[in-house]
């Protein structure tokens, strides 16, 4: 990395919630683990053909995804009879149903603790201790994307640890756009960014990113909201944006003149193939400070040279 110099290690924090602090809306989607469950073993999946469904309040939901003009929800347990009986009362149908090990929804991998340099990830259902000098975060991932697994989370997170701890770079601020369980946006919490908003387009993504913001005490820095990016983008003015989204996303968020108004981006969610076309989608100014890759994908770090410029 060009202009990674210094190196210093991240500062220890330990902040409780703020009385009052923001509490996520649900609107009737519950979401993570709740008793009697401790973990996720199977999924039971309905699809159903209306996105504006009134879920009853039940122990083994896990959550309502709402994906177009389609819910989807996830149960511990087969639910065949109340699914029945919520489409006859809603006029809905269900088109589609699943039922499979939670691990098979996580692409075969086992979810389990894992360790970056300065950062350890403990799934909720394990216990966190203190191995070595590493900060924990505890996460819940349910059944939504960025469970640490998944070879784009990883190379942001390993970037981010570069950015803020060895780098010197002055990072005030951080934009998570697509920010699924919150990690990345949590992770940039511990390593000592004081003003992070995460957003996605999910409902429940965000349910599920707050209460793990709240699990690690950190909602005095990191607020975790709804937005639609191909209708609204958030004030891009901040130091470092991380956007690990799919091409054809990427490509329209290039494609605005307003987007380009951090100082770094942290870029992942492409393939090798892609990177021509994302290359040539890049505004003039924009510096590669780094480029990663893992598995079959890669990552960007980008550097604005035309931050601060009138």
């Amino acid at each position: 990395m060009s202009d990674f110099a210094r190196s210093r290690k991240p500062e220890a924090r330990s902040r409780k919630p703020e009385a009052g602090s923001r509490k996520p809306e649900t609107r009737n989607r519950k979401q993570m683990l709740s008793p009697p469950h401790k973990r996720y073993d199977r999924l039971h999946v309905y699809y159903l053909d209306r996105r504006d469904i009134a879920v009853p309040a039940h122990p083994d939901l896990i959550g309502t995804w709402i994906e177009d003009e389609q819910a989807i929800l996830f149960f511990h347990t087969c639910q065949d009879g109340l699914m029945q009986e919520l489409c006859r009362r809603e006029g809905a149908s269900i088109i589609y149903q699943a039922d499979l090990d939670y691990q098979d929804w996580e692409a075969g991998v086992a979810i389990t603790s894992f360790a970056s340099r300065y950062i350890r990830v403990v799934p909720v259902w394990e216990q966190a201790e203190d191995q070595d000098d590493r900060a924990t975060i505890l996460l819940d991932p349910s059944v939504i994307f960025g469970s640490g697994f998944h070879a784009t989370t990883r190379l942001c997170l390993e970037t981010l640890e570069v950015l803020l701890v060895e780098s010197g770079a002055k990072i005030h601020s951080v934009l998570d756009l697509g920010t699924g369980t919150g990690l990345l946006a949590i992770a940039a919490a511990t390593l000592g960014v004081q003003q992070v908003e995460a957003v996605d387009n999910n409902p429940l993504a965000v349910a599920v990113a707050n209460r793990n913001i709240r699990l690690n005490g950190c909602p005095d820095r990191v607020l975790a909201r709804e937005c639609d990016l191909v209708a609204t983008l958030p004030d891009m003015r901040r130091d470092l944006v991380i956007l690990n989204l799919y091409k054809g996303l990427l490509e329209q968020l290039f494609a605005r003149p307003d987007f380009w108004q951090a100082r770094y981006y942290l870029v992942s969610g492409f393939l090798p193939g892609m990177e021509a076309d994302l290359l040539a989608a890049l505004p003039p100014g924009m510096h590669m400070v780094d480029r990663r890759g893992r598995e079959q994908w890669r990552l960007w770090l980008l550097a604005n040279g035309n931050h601060g410029r009138s």
